[in-house]
């Protein structure tokens, strides 16, 4: 298994696809690599060094009781792109992997970067603030909390499809909505409190 170690010894699972100027896939709660196996294989068959993680908490990734926030998110991605040892790499974050390919540049800087594509991406935060007048009532988090509860698969079967309804790149019907269930796997102390971090 591919994987690597982060300081405070999480394992980090990655799969590692193809050969030329690299591209790292950043996925969305509560999903995991394997979301994004169909535009990891293209874009390995296009010429590309394409890796896909598991962040912590998710998929075959430590399932982690701290550091299920946004700083470490980004620092393990740091971790990543270290170890591989990879330059001018065009970072894709989905959802909350958005917020974590952002982070990433805040705290480590772009050096190691070539460009940046967010789709449908958490930042700057998804909750409704003052200075956010944009994001989403309190209210949309308080019942993903309370969702905790309920079967996980359930609940994230309900994200995915909203998730990715009306996306050129996914058609929801039965058919991908049951795929994309391959791809939950988030544990609950990665859950969605995690979503309105700063």
């Amino acid at each position: 298994m591919n994987a690597i170690l982060t300081d405070d010894g999480t394992e980090i699972f990655y799969k590692d696809w193809g050969t030329g100027r690299p591209v790292v896939l950043s996925h969305g709660w509560p999903l995991h690599s394997d979301s994004w196996e169909a535009q990891q294989r293209q874009l390995a068959e296009a010429g590309h060094r394409v890796i896909a993680h598991d962040r912590r908490g998710h998929g075959r990734s430590t399932q982690t009781w701290d550091g299920n926030d946004m700083d470490t998110y980004a620092d393990d991605l740091a971790c990543l792109l270290t170890t591989l040892d990879l330059y001018e790499v065009t970072l894709v974050g989905f959802s909350t992997g958005g917020g974590e390919v952002v982070r990433y540049l805040s705290r480590h800087g772009s050096e190691r970067v070539r460009k940046l594509v967010l789709v449908s991406a958490v930042p700057p935060m998804m909750l409704r603030t003052d200075d956010n007048p944009d994001g989403l009532p309190v209210g949309v988090f308080d019942d993903l909390r309370a969702g905790e509860g309920r079967i996980q698969s359930v609940v994230a079967t309900g994200l995915i499809l909203e998730e990715v309804a009306g996306h050129a790149w996914c058609a929801v019907d039965g058919g991908a909505a049951e795929d994309d269930r391959a791809g939950v796997s988030a544990g609950v102390v990665a859950g969605p409190d995690r979503f309105d971090d700063r």
